[in-house]
């Protein structure tokens, strides 16, 4: 019979987070960790400095941090809250994970890239966030590294789900408000849906937690995308066509949409090490959106 695990999952209320307790049920007891839970396990994850506290009497054999703060935009003004949920959070994380042995599974952005490469990022490619968002989220992979804990960074990209705020709900709404939208079309990357990233969190859990060899040398960033490229025309594109909306697109350039945190032109995320190490590899992006849309 497999071992059965206490799998602690912060910001469970969130998109990532809702899927990963679902998806992470079939390892052992799921923990799920948010701000406004209805539980004992409540916590503001702001409060860094109360976190050995809250760890401890827990005593989880596996962390899986899916808090963060992703408003992008709003990062430009708020960078002490940012830096505070994507960098100090996952430092002090990993100092009592490593402390533990308590293996940790974290996940960073694609806009930790500077965007200039004509071609998708390895994980060895260096990288040079362009707004507050991205270089809070690198910090806080950093800090984790070098923490010394057993930590599976899994870099994902143009996340979104079903709840939550985000572009395929955004577009839905508004697709139904307007006769007419326009949409950034140079900035290009890969939808993923939070299905497709806590199913592959659970597969690699699976092999890290049953294979002492895995779990040793298996440490480190890996980029989890869905098959297949676009941008956010093309995406909104797509949603149109599978919600039968009459709503016109018209495809403008970034230049044309000024926003206060600019973004990566190209956040497309190379997943061949996921697949070659692991064996997983996420479904088509069109695939895994006509799916949720139909769930």
């Amino acid at each position: 019979m497999a071992e059965l695990h206490r799998i602690l999952v912060l910001g469970a209320n969130g998109q990532v987070g809702w899927e990963l307790c679902r998806s992470l049920s079939v390892l052992g007891e799921v923990l799920p960790v948010a701000r406004h839970a209805e539980t004992d396990l409540a916590f503001d994850l702001a409060k860094v400095d109360a976190l050995p506290g809250f760890l401890d009497p827990l005593a989880p054999d596996v962390i899986v941090n899916a808090a963060a703060y992703t408003a992008v935009d709003k990062a430009e003004s708020e960078p002490g809250l940012a830096f505070t949920l994507n960098a100090e959070l996952p430092a002090a994380l990993g100092e009592w994970a490593a402390s533990r042995a308590v293996p940790v599974l974290h996940y960073p952005t694609d806009y930790v890239c500077d965007g200039t490469k004509s071609s998708p990022y390895s994980e060895a490619d260096s990288v040079g966030p362009v707004n507050v968002y991205g270089k809070s989220k690198l910090a806080g992979d950093q800090a984790l590294l070098v923490s010394g804990a057993e930590a599976w960074i899994l870099r994902v990209s143009w996340v979104y789900a079903r709840r939550g705020h985000n572009f395929l709900l955004t577009m839905q709404r508004l697709m139904q408000e307007r006769e007419q939208l326009s949409i950034v079309a140079d900035q290009h990357g890969a939808p993923t849906w939070c299905r497709s990233i806590a199913e592959a969190s659970a597969a690699m859990l699976v092999q890290i937690l049953r294979d002492p060899q895995c779990r040793r040398d298996t440490c480190g960033v890996y980029h989890a995308a869905p098959a297949g490229e676009t941008s956010w025309y093309g995406f909104a594109e797509a949603i149109r066509e599978l919600g039968g909306y009459g709503c016109e697109l018209q495809p403008i350039d970034t230049r044309d949409y000024p926003t206060p945190a600019q973004r990566p032109l190209n956040s497309r995320l190379d997943s061949s090490k996921l697949r070659k190490i692991f064996g997983i590899a996420l479904p088509d992006w069109r695939t895994a959106l006509g799916d949720c849309v139909a769930d």
